[in-house]
């Protein structure tokens, strides 16, 4: 992002919450800082004055890094030279999202971040022109999550475990699937679960969900950060970006009810320092054949690749030439698991007749054209520079 400014451009950073992308500024910042880069944030919480203020600085092209939320690419937001756009945490965005920022200058760079990978086999098809560097190993000093799965029948002996470990002085998450409990399903709702531990804890216990204002938010993970509360209910609100190192214990209620993608970003709010952690995924039996399966990859990897790859053939992979981003692909005959090998020979020979023939105006180029016609893929080409 330097670079580009010190070329003589602007770079973004785009986060998918409100909590992240203020995380972000408050490290980037103190960066930029002392390298004398002018540096804004944008969310949706930006209003008014302030929020006209920042536009005229992003459109002047005073503002040289620019860090926000969705409120990046509303129209009312212009870049003076857009050179960089980072996207942290990709698999957050749709498509449309990822291509409307790039619309905001003219072919800007894009690099896009995740921990959660569209699985391998897919980076070729989908990303053919799009270089892919994989982090395999964790930062230094970080030890394995253990990682069980319980039924929640044994929530009582759980909770008592955690009393021990918070008077011990460690810090905990227990996430919820919902925010307030509903007539419809069964399922332990945020604030009711909040009120239970508040009772069973006997310590002061934080409390943040998607419903609450901003500063509420800030307010709940700061005072989690600081150590006055030492465990932390919250839904997935804090599934990406929440970084408290000294968080150990990861409680997932009714772990059967998210995504495989979902279950390991938020395991990975734990073990972030170098402490030993441990994540607990409580499930509500009996559990269906997906059910099962998810929970068993997930404690037995830790692999973001490999869970993805899992979490494809348990799910299907979405269309990669357009904007759905999960069920089958329409595929008649090739099978992803299957034919692997195969998409990366097509990926060599489609790059080789872009090299050679880059307008497609051989008979080849033409016989190409006439295929993506047939299928209805000639939209497909505006898409493939989404990320």
């Amino acid at each position: 992002m330097a670079a580009a400014v010190e070329s003589g451009g602007q770079a973004v950073l785009m986060a998918p919450t409100e909590i992240l992308a203020r995380q972000h500024y408050a490290t980037i910042s103190k960066f930029a800082a002392s390298a004398g880069l002018r540096v804004e944030v944008l969310t949706g919480r930006t209003k008014g004055k302030e929020r006209e203020a920042i536009s005229e600085r992003i459109a002047s092209g005073e503002a040289q890094i620019v860090i926000g939320t969705h409120a990046l690419f509303q129209d009312t937001v212009n870049y003076r030279n857009l050179m960089l756009a980072v996207v942290d945490e990709q698999h957050r965005f749709g498509v449309h999202q990822r291509l409307r920022l790039t619309a905001k200058g003219i072919s800007p760079h894009m690099l896009v971040m995740t921990a959660t990978p569209i699985p391998r086999t897919l980076v070729l098809a989908a990303f053919g022109d799009m270089d892919v560097s994989k982090l395999t190993e964790k930062p230094a000093g970080r030890k394995p999550i253990q990682t069980v799965t319980v039924p929640s029948e044994r929530t009582g002996e759980i909770v008592e475990r955690l009393r021990a470990a918070v008077a011990d002085g460690k810090k905990a998450y227990w996430i919820c699937p919902l925010v307030e409990e509903s007539d419809v399903s069964e399922l332990m709702s945020a604030e009711e679960r909040f009120a239970v531990l508040e009772k069973a804890i006997g310590a002061p216990i934080g409390l943040v969900h998607g419903r609450m204002s901003g500063p509420e938010k800030d307010a709940a993970m700061l005072a989690f950060k600081n150590g006055e509360t030492r465990l932390l209910v919250a839904t997935t609100v804090v599934e990406v970006g929440v970084d408290v190192p000294d968080a150990t214990i990861m409680v997932i209620e009714h772990a059967e009810r998210f995504g495989l993608a979902q279950l390991h970003q938020l395991r990975g709010r734990v073990g972030r320092g170098d402490e030993a952690s441990s994540c607990i995924l409580l499930y509500k039996g009996p559990l269906g054949e997906t059910g099962k399966a998810r929970l068993s990859i997930l404690r037995d990897s830790e692999d973001g690749f490999l869970i993805a790859e899992e979490d494809l053939k348990l799910r299907g992979e979405g269309e990669l030439l357009g904007t759905r981003q999960s069920g089958t692909p329409g595929f008649r005959i090739a099978s992803l698991e299957a034919h692997a090998d195969l998409l990366e020979i097509a990926r060599k020979d489609a790059s080789y007749l872009l090299d050679r023939d880059p307008d497609l105006m051989s008979p080849r180029g033409e016989a190409v054209r006439t295929l993506l016609y047939l299928h209805r893929r000639d939209e497909a080409i505006r898409f493939l520079r989404a990320g």
